[in-house]
């Protein structure tokens, strides 16, 4: 009896260890099966941004071995919400998102991105020339154009120059439109949906191509103090050897000619610079200047 109580219980150990050998398989961050999740904002033209950043992730891979899935989101915010949610590993950041996701404590800046040279870039205020729009000031009661609600050079700054005029935009524009990015802001006033809008600087030329006369019909009657540029974020939980990896791709990738064609194809980047949060204080000091609250510019 004694004997085959210990079989029986040996055949139990048994059937057990082999449902623990048959259970779902955890697999390690950055493989085929686990890649690490590169969210990107909609800045420009969505497949555009997303073929460079595959283009990118297959760099990555190649130096690393670590597998990275891009996903460009349906809207600015979208980005962050995946980085605080855990359920993104890499951020390419826009200025405003990345400060806003930073104080939620769910993305540390890795690189800033550089374009024709430097780290930081400015935003523009533009008319259609009919629209008798001469300054920020006559703004009020036109229909406005921006990339998307916490766009920094397209929403969060000119805000800011419209309430130095008296302006609120909420109320005392005719008409918000999201444009679905920058060059959408241009593409709407060219079609007369909107009188004006902001991109960043020059916008107008990623449009030129299929409108010649975009230079002459979209005038420019404002432009930003700098603002630093956006970023590639992670996600504070991911390991710091996986951190520097990613940060020695990038900072490598335009050392290249073949590299930089890769960065350039995905937001235009012509290089990177390593820094730390302390690199956007200054735009925080702006926000706090005006008085304004992060939340307070999410609509």
């Amino acid at each position: 009896m004694k004997k085959k109580f210990f079989v029986i219980l040996g055949l139990l150990v048994l059937v057990s260890l082999m449902i623990v050998a048959c259970g779902p398989k955890e697999y390690a961050l950055g493989t085929e099966e686990n890649p690490l999740i590169w969210v990107l904002v909609p800045s420009q033209d969505t497949e555009a941004v997303l073929a460079g950043a595959e283009d990118l992730a297959a760099a990555i891979e190649e130096e690393t071995g670590l597998v990275v899935s891009p996903l460009v989101t349906t809207d600015f915010s979208a980005a962050v919400e995946a980085m605080c949610n855990g359920e993104a590993h890499i951020g390419a950041l826009n200025t405003f998102n990345y400060v806003l996701a930073s104080a939620r404590g769910c993305a540390d800046v890795g690189v800033a991105s550089a374009r024709y040279g430097s780290t930081f870039y400015s935003g523009q205020v533009v008319v259609h020339a009919d629209s008798g729009i001469e300054s920020v000031a006559d703004l009020a009661g036109h229909t406005f154009c921006r990339p998307d609600p916490t766009s920094t050079s397209g929403w969060v700054v000119p805000s800011i120059a419209m309430q130095a005029e008296g302006i609120d935009p909420e109320n005392d524009l005719a008409e918000i439109v999201d444009a679905g990015g920058h060059d959408g802001v241009i593409l709407s006033i060219l079609d007369g949906t909107c009188e004006a809008g902001s991109p960043f600087v020059d916008a107008r030329g990623n449009v030129e191509g299929d409108f010649p006369d975009v230079m002459d019909v979209v005038l420019v009657i404002a432009e930003s103090a700098p603002i630093p540029n956006d970023n590639i974020s992670f996600h504070p939980d991911l390991d710091a050897e996986t951190k520097s990896a990613l940060v020695d791709v990038f900072m490598g990738l335009a050392d290249s000619d073949e590299g930089l064609e890769i960065l350039m194809s995905v937001y235009s980047w012509s290089g990177m610079e390593v820094v730390d949060d302390s690199f956007y204080d200054g735009f925080r000091q702006q926000l706090d200047a005006a008085g304004l609250n992060i939340e307070d510019l999410i609509n």
